[in-house]
């Protein structure tokens, strides 16, 4: 090979990495060897002026780097909000933690491998944690004085359970609710599920007014189903005992199914979907007592009282600042993030056998005693596994303790348990249940141990 051939075996690779032309096409005509030592640069053609201005209008015949590179750099489509265009800036739990991005090792890092002998494994539950603490770190900031009820609607969330709460106007569960909602990115913004929707329950509501309705469209000569309020993620339904039980019962079929059903087709809800329902315990005038399915249907019912002087006092002090003032030092979570961490918890949280017989135990005392009428199903304890795996990530631990059976017993069995006529008080039903089923656990612990 002379030196003339040799210099265009050289230049060809350069000329097909920059798109100058197909493999099988004609050769490069030779180049003089001043030519080749020429600085990159100094002389171009046409088609590497083409590769220099990628964002110019192409052609029929385009490439498909060419038309992926256009796809990288389309501008935001009108009516595309601030929050979809910025949303894949928003970072993991794990980036936000300090983790390196993905794909890009930390700086200094050695290089990807299998852990080293004896090197502790990563905590399954840190991201699962770190959503919890940004949950209830923003809802205390405005929400005062109710830490306790606010980890009950946290360990609900992350348990797939809903909560019920008997309250009285003007106790903060609006403001609970909506700042629950705002906390949760969504991140597929394309579809019909909201952050948040109240709905305000009255005796004249009607079924589709909550789960939808059927619209005939004349042009398109066909119906399309309008999604009801009841498609979001985080639902208040206030005052639920005030609708009619035909509304209660659309209700019902969200709550258990995680689906609603009209005109003989089914619509799946939100996996997400989470129900914050309150009643009035004082008011009854005019109202409809959920029906013991639908009960059964909450994992926890909530009396909350009026807060102590100095929460009431901060209340007043903050208000203008909790109305006015967005908080960016307290970052916001995802809808997956909070997906991931009810599977993290389910999949990572010890329940020990002798924990499941405790509960069996607490049942069954309650079901036998002569002051009740009627216990708690075994519905309520399936229910209860996940909130103690729950509470324990709450709590900082990654095992289920007797403590956190003291802690949920009384609010999962409050609404399910009726009691004999003449007995008003079931707090020393449960309480002597209780009592003698821990003591059980305690001992069977110490014997393991």
């Amino acid at each position: 090979m002379d030196a003339k051939d040799s210099n265009a075996a050289i230049v060809e690779p350069d000329i097909e990495d920059h798109g100058g032309g197909p493999a099988d096409g004609p050769p490069a005509a030779p180049m003089s060897e001043a030519a080749t030592q020429q600085p990159i640069g100094a002389s171009v053609d046409d088609e590497t002026q083409a590769f220099d201005r990628p964002t110019e209008p192409m052609e029929a015949g385009e490439d498909d780097d060419t038309r992926d590179f256009e796809q990288q750099t389309r501008q935001p489509d009108a009516g595309e909000d601030e929050d979809t265009r910025d949303f894949d800036e928003i970072p993991t739990v794990s980036e936000a933690a300090g983790a390196p991005a993905a794909g890009a090792p930390a700086a200094g890092a050695p290089a990807a491998g299998p852990p080293a002998a004896g090197t502790p494994a990563a905590d399954p539950l840190a991201d699962a944690r770190l959503v919890m603490d940004r949950l209830r770190a923003r809802m205390r900031a405005q929400v005062i004085g109710r830490d306790e009820v606010i980890d009950m609607v946290l360990v609900a969330l992350l348990s797939d359970g809903h909560i019920l709460l008997e309250d009285f106007p003007g106790s903060g569960k609006t403001t609970l609710a909506k700042t629950l909602g705002g906390s949760i990115l969504d991140d597929r913004p394309d579809d019909y599920i909201a952050d948040f929707r109240r709905i305000q329950f009255t005796p004249d509501l009607l079924p589709s007014d909550v789960t939808g309705v059927s619209v005939f469209d004349p042009v398109a000569n066909r119906f399309h189903f309008r999604h009801g309020p009841i498609f979001a993620h985080i639902v208040l339904a206030d005052e639920i005992n005030r609708t009619s039980p035909k509304v209660q019962s659309a209700m019902l079929e969200a709550m258990a199914e995680k689906q609603v059903t009209v005109d003989n087709r089914t619509y799946a809800l939100d996996e997400l979907f989470f129900v914050i329902a309150t009643q009035n315990p004082l008011d009854l005038a005019g109202t409809y007592p959920l029906p013991v399915a639908q009960l059964d249907r909450f994992l926890f019912k909530v009396r909350m009282v009026h807060i102590d002087r100095q929460s009431e006092l901060e209340v007043l002090e903050t208000h203008r600042q909790r109305r006015d003032v967005e908080r960016e030092d307290l970052p916001r979570v995802t809808r997956t993030q909070v997906l991931d961490a009810r599977r993290a918890i389910d999949a990572n949280v010890a329940i020990g056998r002798q924990v499941k017989e405790c509960l069996v135990d607490i049942a069954q005392a309650i079901r036998d005693d002569e002051r009740v009428l009627q216990g708690s199903s075994t519905r309520s304890l399936v229910l209860m596994l996940p909130a103690l795996q729950a509470l324990a990530v709450l709590r900082g631990r990654d095992y289920v303790s007797a403590e956190d059976i003291q802690t949920l017993v009384p609010r999962v069995f409050s609404h399910r348990v009726d009691l004999a006529p003449g007995i008003t008080e079931l707090k020393p039903v449960r309480d002597e249940a209780m009592e003698r089923s821990i003591e059980g656990l305690a001992r069977s612990t110490m014997r393991r141990r």
